[in-house]
């Protein structure tokens, strides 16, 4: 009896422990329904604007707390598309994001917080074999609900701001191009 008791009471000890573990979810994000966005300056009186069409990795999401969230995303530069063709060419060249060489970018976080009530996702992205931190400013995520394959879907948004200098970026380019440039990221995730 006495062993009886014992082993309840410590089963009753470790369920918070379970409960916290289950808290936290892993999902993958569905390179078909995400995108990553971005806009530069050019010749100072224009945007110019762009995408990568192809995204892939992980996202660790606790519910109850932000502390333990995470992602892990890569950036195929190889899909970029600014519907200009030679435009896309050069800037797959070493002028600019050097594809041959450096075919991602890669983002990893290293803490995630709530900042007035929004999520800011603060990383490390690596962009052409330079590595800088950046602050991601998030929208959502939304709340999970049943995709078309079974498993639970969700989605957020998420945008920061670069400094090409800070990457050695486009040197060349630096008469006719704004240093600043705007990323956002429009992302599917899901768990089956």
């Amino acid at each position: 009896m006495k062993i009886r008791l014992l082993a309840l009471a410590a089963t009753l000890l470790l369920l918070p422990g379970l409960t916290a573990a289950a808290q936290s979810s892993t999902w993958t994000i569905d390179p078909n329904h995400s995108q990553a966005g971005f806009a530069i300056r050019h010749g100072g009186v224009s945007n110019v604007h762009g995408t990568i069409s192809k995204i892939s990795g992980t996202v660790v999401w606790d519910e109850k707390d932000v502390s333990k969230d995470s992602v892990v995303a890569d950036l195929d530069t190889t899909t970029i598309d600014t519907t200009v063709t030679a435009r896309d060419n050069h800037l797959k060249s070493p002028d600019f994001f050097n594809v041959a060489q450096f075919p991602t970018m890669h983002f990893q976080s290293t803490s995630v917080k709530r900042v007035d009530g929004k999520l800011k996702v603060i990383g490390d992205l690596t962009l052409t074999g330079i590595t800088k931190s950046v602050t991601l400013d998030v929208d959502g995520p939304v709340a999970p609900q049943k995709g078309g394959h079974g498993g639970l879907v969700s989605g957020f948004s998420a945008s920061t701001t670069i400094h090409r200098a800070d990457f050695s970026f486009g040197q060349k380019f630096n008469a006719i191009l704004g240093d600043d440039v705007k990323i956002t990221l429009d992302l599917e995730i899901g768990q089956k």
